[in-house]
């Protein structure tokens, strides 16, 4: 057989993807609706497999695997894994859930979430009934403190920042009372000196 190579789904992969999913007892219907979620993985112009990949947020889920020829299945999964890992970096995913039962996942560390972090599974993934695996790939908790303590840090800065602003400000105001102040009594002593030096005779 020739080498493996895993791509994303096209619109010329449905009638070999609808009978990978039919075979599988997958909603074919459905997932013909969600072509652009799936990868694929071919040799000689010949599909073996597919799996879709859906985002929400900083999550990713695995969902609908199938296979036309499970003796290359092992060998499609880790095609698909390099592909996976790919994308969820290029997506900012902090952790990916399945519910496919393959070992092959759990090798890769997958494992049953606790309810912790079940409660972390978007509502319209969850499905009552479901044995979930998940991975994680970023500590999403310690990204969120730092992100959160980085924020502080910002909101300090533009706090200390607005403070110089406003005390330039004061002191450019206290600089303009006392030129107007100035300007003031120096208009005053013209006055003065204009009425007490008036010429007599121009009356």
């Amino acid at each position: 057989m020739t080498s493996l190579r895993v791509r994303r789904a096209t619109i010329e992969d449905l009638a070999a993807l609808r009978g990978i999913w039919i075979s599988m007892r997958l909603p074919a219907d459905e997932l013909e609706k969600r072509l652009n979620e799936f990868q694929v993985v071919e040799a000689d112009n010949r599909l073996f497999g597919a799996i879709g990949i859906q985002f929400s947020g900083q999550y990713a889920l695995l969902h609908s695997e199938g296979f036309s020829d499970f003796s290359a299945a092992d060998t499609a999964r880790e095609l698909f894994w390099d592909r996976i890992q790919t994308l969820a970096a290029n997506h900012g995913v902090f952790r990916i859930w399945t519910v496919e039962s393959s070992p092959f996942w759990k090798r890769w560390g997958f494992q049953p979430p606790t309810e912790q972090l079940l409660s972390r599974l978007p509502e319209h993934w969850n499905a009552s009934g479901e044995k979930w695996l998940t991975l994680q790939l970023k500590d999403e908790d310690a990204v969120a403190e730092a992100l959160q303590t980085k924020f502080a840090g910002f909101m300090n800065s533009e706090k200390q920042q607005t403070a110089r602003i406003e005390e330039k400000a004061r002191a450019l105001k206290r600089v303009i009372i006392a030129v107007g102040f100035g300007i003031f009594f120096i208009c005053i002593g013209l006055v003065i000196y204009l009425l007490r030096h008036r010429n007599p005779f121009s009356e």
